[in-house]
């Protein structure tokens, strides 16, 4: 699937398999953009089965400027009990430095919230660091709200599978 948008050469695909690697490598640009770099574990392997395997847990847009590449959203499906529909949560959105402030970002977006829109979701939710300015000064912009009085829980690494272990 490709889709064309208001702006002069720049549309938005569908990720295929053989797109692993380039998905990696923006992951890879976005954590290092966050900070995060040693955070990165992923491999194209690891992506393949995940994202293209017999159940695939996520779905990815490429951002493509003039045919090439320039960012991507990495995105899957919540559930809200309390309106008993789904909805889209959305893990990542990168768009390269260099292409930035063309409205690529906010098309790429505008489109998952009309998929949310189509298919009858009620949500499009997302996180994103305190200190990345920019970024939440950009989503106010488009009407987006913090969702106050909530904080983001993990539990992960040694701590997971150490309570894991305690299930009997």
């Amino acid at each position: 699937m490709n889709i064309a948008t208001a702006i002069p050469e720049f549309s938005i695909r569908s990720s295929t398999a053989e797109d692993c690697e380039l998905i990696l490598g923006f992951i890879k640009e976005l954590a290092e953009y966050e900070k995060l770099s040693h955070e990165v574990v992923a491999t194209p392997e690891t992506l393949r089965e995940s994202l293209f395997g017999d159940k695939p847990y996520a779905e990815v847009l490429i951002a493509e400027y003039r045919d090439k590449p320039v960012g991507y959203a990495l995105y899957f499906h919540n559930y809200s009990t309390f309106t008993g529909r789904p909805g889209i949560y959305l893990e990542d959105i990168y768009i390269q430095p260099h292409v930035r402030g063309m409205g690529f970002g906010k098309s790429l977006l505008s489109y998952l919230a009309k998929t949310a829109v189509d298919m009858n979701f009620t949500r499009v939710e997302w996180s994103v660091l305190d200190w990345n300015e920019p970024s939440i000064q950009f989503y106010r912009s488009i009407g987006a709200a913090p969702m106050d009085g909530w904080t983001v829980q993990r539990l992960d690494g040694e701590e997971l599978a150490s309570f894991a272990a305690e299930f009997k």
